[in-house]
């Protein structure tokens, strides 16, 4: 693989997290109205620590794939970081954009668990690589948190969501 697919592959989910943040940033104005459980973060929060999990996971998935040996590993790696990846992406908009608040839920928990099962392989694949993911995972258990939180607390408030 040449030097430029891997610096791309490397930062492709720092770019795909910048585009989702583009895509919902008029519709996290609307997130801002409604009651946040406790240990909720302030908003600044959010573009301060995303970057550091999207890079940190796109720095795994190449250090993982780097250490092993066949394709047929290489490709696992592949589709369960692409599945996780394509999760994270489809919260926010299922959560921010289209307001399905409790399908982003349930979508929220597959997420964890897509995003363990990676962490997993890239340990597998390289200890230092499975290290770079516990931050993320730790994230999304928290996020799992904030969303929850967030349905049980607004879920009967006019506007707050459309399923």
């Amino acid at each position: 693989m040449t030097n430029t697919k891997k610096v791309i592959r490397t930062f492709a989910p720092l770019v795909g997290g910048l585009i989702i943040g583009r895509l919902t940033a008029k519709a996290q104005d609307d997130y801002k109205q409604y009651e946040k459980p406790p240990f909720s973060p302030p908003a600044i929060a959010f573009p301060i620590v995303w970057p550091i999990l999207y890079t940190s996971m796109g720095v795994a998935y190449k250090i993982a794939t780097d250490k092993v040996e066949s394709a047929d590993e290489r490709n696992v790696l592949k589709r369960v970081h692409y599945t996780q990846l394509g999760l994270n992406y489809a919260w926010s908009i299922l959560y921010f954009n289209l307001k399905l608040r409790k399908v982003a839920l349930i979508e929220s928990f597959a997420l964890l668990a897509a995003g363990n099962i990676a962490a997993t392989k890239f340990y597998q694949a390289d200890k230092v690589s499975g290290a770079l993911m516990v931050p993320y995972v730790s994230w999304l258990s928290y996020a799992s948190y904030l969303n929850s939180g967030n349905v049980v607390l607004n879920k009967d408030k006019a506007g707050y969501t459309r399923d």
